[in-house]
C-alpha cells in the first residue's frame, strides 16, 4: 500500500514538474553582454561613475581585443631581459617578445543595460569569462569587486548595487603592466561578459559535480554534487531536486529525486545508473545532460543544467595513459589562446577551425599553454572529441617577469585554481590539470616541491578523479630535489634524451612529455645547404621548411615520436606549438620586424606547413597522407642539390624527377631510440630515416617530380606531382565552409592562393592583395603566415606569403548572400559566394 502511495504521489509530482517548466525563465535567465559598449584608452575615475557622458568614446563588440589593432611598433613593450629558459645568461633587448602590438596601458569598457528579470528578493551575478587584466568592476558607480588574473574567469554577486526596474551602468577598468608576459597576452574584455539572474536560493556558478566511479559495458554509475546557496533563515529540509539525465538525443534515461537534509551540508547529492551508456572519446565524444530542478515546497526556485560525458581515466605505471580501459598515446599540442589576427578576442567559428584542423593531423590532445583557457575551447573540444590539458600558471613564486603572477601567488594562487578546477571539472575532454610551466621555483628544493604538493592537493580536493602535472624544464634538478616526484604524473618539457635516467630515478615510472619538439620553420621557405642546425638566422627572419632546424635546447618531432613508440612507460606529448602565435619570435630575439613565433605546425594564418604532414604521417594512420617538398620552383639553382622529401605513412616510395627514377626509400624500421642518440646519427638524420622518405642528392630541373609510394607488401598504391608552376595568373579561393550562421560573429576563413594559368600554387609569389566583401558580411581580417609581417590585420590588403594567405570574411546579423572579391595587380579576380541563415 506505501509502495504504491508513493508510486502515487511521483505521478502527481510529475505533472506539478511539467506544468511548472513554463515557469523556468522566471527563475534563472541569462544575459550575454556583446553590444554597446563603449570603451577608451584614457584612464580617470569618474569613467566609473553613473552619471559620466562616455557617448565620444569609441563603441565596440565584447569579445574586445584593443592592442590587435595595432599598429606594430618596436616600442611596444620592448623588454630589456635574460631569458633563462632559453639559455640566456646576460640581458638584452627583446623586440617583439610580446608581438609589437600595443596592449600596455590601461582601458576602460562601459554599458548601460537594464534587467527586468531582477525584482526585490532576486540575485544577480557578473561572469567574466576572462579580462586582461587587473580588472576593476563597477556597478551603477558602486567597487563591485576585482580580479587580477587576467586569463582566469571569475564572477561577482552584484545583488546589492544592481537596480530593479530601470538602468544599470557597468564599468570595468582593465590595465596590463610592462614586462607582464613572455608572449602576446591580448587585452581588454577579451572574453564573454555573463549577467545570471535567480532566486535567492540557487545553485551557485560552477556549482555541480558529475563523476562516473563505475562504468561496465552494461550500465554506468553517474555521481551528482549539487551546491546550494540558501537564504539563512530558510529550513534546509524544504528543498528537494528532481535531476534527469538525458542522452544525446534528449532523451531521459535515469531520474532521480532527493530532499536536502540539514547533515548534507547544502549539497544535494544524488547517484543515477545510466544503461547502455555511450562512452565519450576522442573518436565518438558522446555528451549526457543531467537537467536538475529544485523545489522549495512545491515552488520551483532553480533549473540547473549541467554537461557530462561518461568515461574513465587512469595512469598504470609502466604501461601508460587509459581512456575508458583503452591505452591511449597523448598526440598533443600546445597552443597559446590568441587566434593569429583576431588576437585574443574569442570567437567560436575560430576555435573550432582550429581543432579541425588539428584532428585531421591526428592530433587528440591540447595542452592550454600557459593559462586557463576559454569556456569555448572546452565547450568545442567538448562536442568535437578533443583531450584538454588545462593548464594554470606560468609563474609561481618566484619571478620570470618583471610584472608577472609571482607579485599575486601568495594572494590569489589558491582562488584562481580553485576557479579553473570548478570550472571545468565536468567536462569530459579534460583529463589532466598542469599547475605549472618552467616555473623558476624548480631551483629551489626547499621551495619548489612543497609549493608542487600545495597546488596538486588543491587540485585533489576540488577534483579527486584527474591526475596533475606540471611542465618542468630542469630534469636534473628536479629529479633530484624530488618536485618531479612530488607529481602525479612528472611533465617533462624538452631533453627526450634524459627520460630514461628520469625513469630510473622517479617512482611514478611514467614519463610525460608536457612540452616537446620546438622545431621551427616558415611555411613555403626552404634554406640551402640542408643540415641539421640550431638557433639559425637568416637575414630573411625565417627558418627553413626542410624541418632540420629547432631551438638551442629542443629537437626534431623524430627525437620525440621514437620515444614515445620505444618506451612503454612514454605516454605521450605536447608538441610546442599546433599553431603560430604572436610573440616570441624565436631565435629572433633582437630582430625586429620579426614579432611572431616560428615554432608552430600551422602558421599564423591557419595555413599547415610541411610539419602538419609529417605529424599526420605519424599520427593519422587512417587517412593517406602522401606529401612533397620543397616546392619546384627554384630559378637560378639549375643543377644544384636540391633535396626532395617525402612524408608519408606508406613504408616506401620511388622519387621521379621529369620522368627518370631517383631510387626507392623505405622507413628505416632498425632504427631505435638507443642506437640513435650519438651526435653522428644527429646530424646524419638518423631517427629521420625512420619517420620520413628522403632524397639527399637529388638535383634541380624544372618540370615535374613525381612520387609512388608502395605498401608493406610492395604493391604501388599511391602517387603525387608536383610541377614547375608558371607565371602568377589568377587567385583561387577556398573557403573553410559555405554555410554560415546570420549571427554576427560567424567566420568563414578563405584560403587565397597565387596560382598559374593552369591552377598550380605559385610559390614564391608575393602579389599584394586586396579584398571586398558584399551583401550580408563584412571583412574582419587577414593573415599571411610571416612572422616579420607588419602589415595591418583589418585592412583589407596585404601581401601573399610563399603564394598564400588566409582572409576572414564575419557575417552580420541579418541572413543572406555574401560576396568576396579579391584582386592583385596583374592577376585575374577571384570571387567566392557565401551564405548566411
Amino acid at each position: 500500500m506505501k509502495k504504491s502511495l508513493f508510486i502515487l504521489l511521483a505521478l502527481l509530482m510529475n505533472c506539478f514538474v511539467s506544468v511548472s517548466v513554463g515557469a523556468v525563465d522566471t527563475v534563472r535567465t541569462k544575459h550575454t553582454f556583446e553590444k554597446g559598449w563603449k570603451f577608451t584608452r584614457e584612464d580617470e575615475t569618474v569613467f566609473s561613475q553613473t552619471n559620466f557622458d562616455d557617448s565620444p568614446w569609441q563603441t565596440v563588440t565584447v569579445p574586445h581585443d584593443w592592442a590587435i589593432y595595432g599598429p606594430f611598433s618596436v616600442h611596444n613593450d620592448q623588454q630589456k631581459v635574460a631569458i633563462s629558459q632559453d639559455g640566456q645568461k646576460e640581458a638584452m633587448e627583446h623586440a617583439g617578445r610580446t608581438g609589437g602590438l600595443p596592449f600596455v596601458g590601461t582601458g576602460w569598457y562601459r554599458l548601460d543595460f537594464e534587467v527586468p528579470e531582477f525584482t526585490k528578493g532576486k540575485k544577480a551575478t557578473l561572469i567574466f569569462d576572462g579580462a586582461m587584466s587587473h580588472a576593476q568592476v563597477y556597478v551603477n558607480g558602486k567597487n563591485a569587486g576585482e580580479w587580477p588574473y587576467g586569463y582566469n574567469s571569475f564572477y561577482l554577486d552584484v545583488t546589492p548595487y544592481l537596480n530593479a526596474g530601470s538602468k544599470n551602468t557597468l564599468a570595468v577598468r582593465l590595465e596590463n603592466e610592462t614586462e607582464s608576459s613572455r608572449w602576446y597576452p591580448g587585452a581588454g574584455l577579451y572574453r564573454n561578459v555573463h549577467l545570471v539572474v535567480s532566486e535567492d536560493a540557487h545553485v551557485p556558478v560552477w556549482g555541480t559535480q558529475v563523476t562516473t566511479p563505475v562504468i561496465t559495458d552494461s550500465f554506468a554509475h553517474v555521481h551528482l554534487n549539487t551546491t546550494w546557496v540558501m537564504p539563512g533563515e530558510k529550513d534546509v529540509a524544504s528543498y528537494r531536486i528532481v535531476t534527469e539525465i538525458k542522452d544525446a538525443n534528449g532523451k531521459m534515461v535515469s531520474r532521480e529525486e532527493e530532499p536536502l537534509s540539514k547533515f548534507d551540508n547544502k549539497v544535494f547529492s544524488q547517484d543515477f545508473v545510466v544503461e547502455n551508456p555511450v562512452l565519450w572519446t576522442p573518436e565518438t565524444p558522446y555528451l549526457y545532460m543531467a537537467e536538475s530542478k529544485i523545489y522549495e515546497g512545491n515552488e520551483l526556485k532553480d533549473e540547473y543544467k549541467t554537461s557530462f560525458g561518461i568515461r574513465s581515466i587512469k595512469i598504470i605505471p609502466d604501461k601508460g595513459f587509459f581512456l575508458n580501459g583503452k591505452r591511449t598515446q597523448f598526440k598533443g599540442v600546445c597552443n597559446h589562446h590568441d587566434l593569429g589576427p583576431l588576437g585574443a578576442a574569442v570567437n567560436d567559428a575560430a576555435i573550432r577551425r582550429q581543432i579541425r584542423v588539428l584532428k585531421d593531423m591526428g592530433c587528440n590532445a591540447i595542452r592550454t599553454s600557459h593559462n586557463m583557457p576559454a569556456p569555448e575551447l572546452v565547450k568545442a573540444c567538448d562536442e568535437m572529441g578533443m583531450m584538454v590539458m588545462v593548464e594554470t600558471f606560468d609563474e609561481w613564486a618566484t619571478a620570470k617577469c618583471a610584472n608577472g603572477y609571482h607579485k599575486l601567488f601568495d594572494q590569489w594562487v589558491e582562488k584562481d585554481l580553485v576557479n579553473v578546477l570548478r570550472h571545468y571539472r565536468n567536462n569530459p575532454s579534460v583529463v589532466m590539470w598542469c599547475v605549472g610551466n618552467e616555473v623558476s621555483d624548480q631551483w629551489n628544493g626547499d621551495l619548489g616541491p612543497k609549493l608542487s604538493r600545495r597546488l596538486q592537493d588543491i587540485c585533489h580536493r576540488e577534483d579527486p578523479t584527474r591526475p596533475v602535472t606540471q611542465g618542468m624544464d630542469i630534469p636534473d634538478a628536479v629529479v633530484n630535489n624530488n618536485m618531479a616526484a612530488v607529481m602525479d604524473v612528472p611533465g617533462f618539457n624538452y631533453r627526450p634524451h634524459k627520460y630514461q635516467e628520469n625513469y630510473k630515478k622517479l617512482p611514478q615510472q611514467i614519463i610525460l612529455g608536457s612540452e616537446t619538439a620546438s622545431t621551427l620553420s616558415s611555411r613555403g621557405i626552404y634554406k640551402f645547404p640542408v643540415t641539421r642546425a640550431w638557433m639559425k638566422k637568416y637575414e630573411d627572419h625565417q627558418a627553413s621548411s626542410y624541418d632540420v632546424e629547432s631551438c638551442g635546447w629542443s629537437n626534431l618531432p623524430e627525437d620525440d615520436f621514437i620515444q614515445h613508440e620505444d618506451l612503454p612507460y612514454c605516454i605521450g606529448e605536447f608538441v610546442w606549438t599546433g599553431f603560430d602565435y604572436l610573440g616570441e619570435p624565436t631565435p629572433y630575439y633582437t630582430d625586429w620586424p620579426s614579432h611572431s613565433s616560428l615554432f608552430g605546425i600551422v602558421d599564423l594564418a591557419g595555413l599547415p606547413k610541411d610539419r602538419y604532414y609529417l605529424y599526420r604521417s605519424h599520427w593519422n594512420k587512417k587517412e593517406e597522407t602522401l606529401h612533397i617538398l620543397p616546392h619546384w620552383n627554384w630559378k637560378g639553382r639549375e643543377g644544384e642539390i636540391t633535396p626532395v622529401f617525402v612524408y608519408t605513412n606508406y613504408p616506401s616510395a620511388e622519387l621521379f624527377i621529369n620522368g627518370k627514377s631517383q631510387g626507392r626509400r623505405t622507413k628505416d624500421l632498425s632504427v631505435t631510440v638507443d642506437n640513435s642518440a650519438d651526435s653522428v646519427s644527429m646530424m646524419n638524420f638518423k631517427r629521420q630515416q625512420r619517420y620520413r622518405l628522403m632524397w639527399m642528392d637529388t638535383k634541380y630541373e624544372p618540370g615535374v617530380v613525381k612520387v609512388v609510394a608502395y605498401d608493406e607488401n610492395g604493391n604501388a598504391v599511391a602517387q603525387k606531382e608536383m610541377y614547375t608552376a608558371g607565371e602568377p595568373h589568377h587567385l583561387e579561393l577556398v573557403p573553410d565552409r559555405t554555410l554560415l550562421k546570420a549571427d554576427g560573429k560567424d567566420l568563414c576563413f578563405v584560403t587565397v592562393k597565387v596560382v598559374d594559368k593552369d591552377g598550380r600554387l605559385c610559390p614564391v609569389a608575393d602579389n599584394e592583395l586586396r579584398f571586398k566583401v558584399k551583401g550580408a558580411g563584412t571583412y574582419h581580417a587577414g593573415a599571411n603566415g610571416n612572422p616579420a609581417s607588419l602589415e595591418s590585420f583589418q585592412l583589407p590588403k596585404m601581401k601573399a606569403f610563399s603564394g598564400m594567405m588566409t582572409a576572414i570574411v564575419q557575417t552580420q546579423d541579418k541572413p543572406g548572400d555574401i560576396t568576396l572579391e579579391v584582386t592583385g595587380k596583374g592577376l585575374k579576380k577571384g570571387s567566392l559566394s557565401l551564405r548566411s541563415e
